[in-house]
């Protein structure tokens, strides 16, 4: 294992380990919305024992997607220094952008939030709980610019240095707008937005297993599953727009993703199986011609195949097949939880054998979001800027691998303690439960009626 491979190794465990939290944080922020919506509507107050229980969840979850993504960014300039040379101009915008945008947006109401539910009126309650999932969002959006510029770079030209070349931003709009920013940003935030729904669906199975809280359980999972059920619809489309854009930029990335080693009409598209990588075929179940179709919206047109591209731009085929393809049988699973659950809504209670695999659903989009970068970020390798620089080229040159492999274990044991305490504490709140309602909080109905 040498020092790139390590690196790799180091930067794509921060990665995964950070983003249990933010997706968490998204999709909650936009439940939190609706919860509190429903509950200035209708005034009934099991909406704000509701929203209170998931504003403690919210703030678990910020506060350790803050305290990892700072070990990100430090490790840029320590694994990663010409590649951060090589993209600083453009990352510094995009990240300074979320700095000002997002996070001073998300964390100044974040305290009005959490604590000012007696303190301030219930419209400006809800406008700071309105700010922070917008801010939460915002942060996605700069991070998914800076991500999709690495895949689609646009807006930029080449200037050599002293140090070597570097890519400055000419165009800041066409940097932030590059071919692949909103059909990566759509799928992102979909994907988020299920995560709260699953989150909340799960909790709701939870408590109606236990038949506790059983008026707030059946609130919660109709809100769960109505959301998650649009969420599942949009991810179809967006992944399908998705999927249509990486074959025009990224054909090499679509044929790893369904494991097209030679360019033939009809592609078909491998529905489960796995990679012979040394003999350079698929053994799995296929549907002639579907890839095909949904690519370019004909039966015969052929899907560019791994044999059009350089054999030294193969990404590792293996992993980013069977990622890729864990990733939709996530949301196979996903949907067919969402439609069943609507279908006996009024009769979930009774049907102990679909509430258990929704207790254990909130997984699911972990494990779909997982995947999906993984084939994403190494479907696109050896490239680190697509077709600009690659990834060996951006390593830091002072390091040692004995220095790479010893941060690596120091971090894997400081997220496992952090991962330990964060499942406690969800727990904790988990079986705590929606708090009782006070005598105070019909003095806060009364206001709300009059603000």
């Amino acid at each position: 294992m040498d020092v790139l491979f390590l690196s790799r190794l180091q930067f794509a465990l921060h990665t995964a380990f950070h983003y249990i939290y933010p997706p968490i944080s998204i999709g909650l922020g936009i439940m939190l919305v609706v919860m509190e919506g429903l509950y200035l509507k209708t005034k009934d107050l099991k909406y704000k024992k509701m929203t209170s229980f998931w504003i403690k969840i919210f703030a678990l979850t910020f506060a350790l997607g803050v305290a990892t993504g700072l070990v990100q960014t430090f490790a840029f300039g320590t694994n990663w220094a010409r590649y951060s040379r090589f993209v600083g101009d453009v990352f510094g915008s995009a990240l300074a952008a979320e700095g000002v945008f997002a996070f001073f947006l998300e964390s100044g109401f974040l305290g009005i939030l959490l604590f000012g539910w007696d303190r301030v009126g219930p419209k400006l309650h809800y406008l700071s709980t309105i700010f922070v999932c917008l801010g939460a969002h915002f942060s996605a959006v700069w991070i998914i610019v800076a991500n999709s510029w690495m895949q689609t770079p646009a807006g930029y030209e080449i200037v050599d240095t002293e140090h070597g070349p570097r890519a400055v931003v000419t165009e800041f709009w066409a940097m932030v707008f590059n071919p692949s920013t909103i059909d990566r940003l759509c799928h992102v935030v979909l994907g988020c937005w299920l995560t709260g729904a699953f989150f909340v669906i799960s909790v709701a199975a939870y408590y109606l297993l236990q038949k506790r809280y059983k008026e707030i359980a059946r609130s919660m999972m109709k809100i769960g599953l109505s959301f998650a059920m649009v969420s599942l619809i949009l991810q179809l489309i967006s992944g399908d727009s998705s999927a249509r854009l990486i074959a025009r930029y990224q054909p090499g990335k679509l044929a790893a993703f369904e494991g097209i080693y030679q360019t033939a009409p009809k592609t078909p598209i491998s529905v489960v199986g796995w990679v012979d990588a040394k003999n350079e075929t698929v053994h799995s179940i296929k549907i002639p011609g579907a890839l095909s179709f949904l690519t370019y919206r004909d039966l015969s047109t052929p899907v560019t195949g791994l044999d059009q591209i350089p054999k030294d731009e193969w990404p590792n085929v293996p992993l980013t097949f069977q990622t890729y393809h864990i990733m939709v049988m996530m949301w196979a699973v996903m949907f067919i939880l969402a439609v069943l659950g609507l279908f006996y809504l009024k009769r979930l209670e009774t049907k102990k054998g679909l509430l258990w695999p929704m207790v254990f659903s909130v997984v699911l989009p972990h494990i779909a979001q997982q995947c999906g970068w993984i084939s994403t970020e190494v479907g696109r390798q050896p490239w680190i800027v697509w077709k600009l620089l690659r990834t060996s080229e951006g390593v830091s040159t002072s390091i040692v691998k004995q220095q790479v492999f010893g941060s690596i274990t120091m971090f894997v044991l400081i997220y496992t303690l952090l991962f330990v305490l964060f499942l406690f504490l969800l727990d904790r709140k988990i079986k705590h439960g929606p708090e009782d309602v006070r005598q105070d909080d019909f003095i806060y109905q009364n206001i709300g009626k009059m603000g």
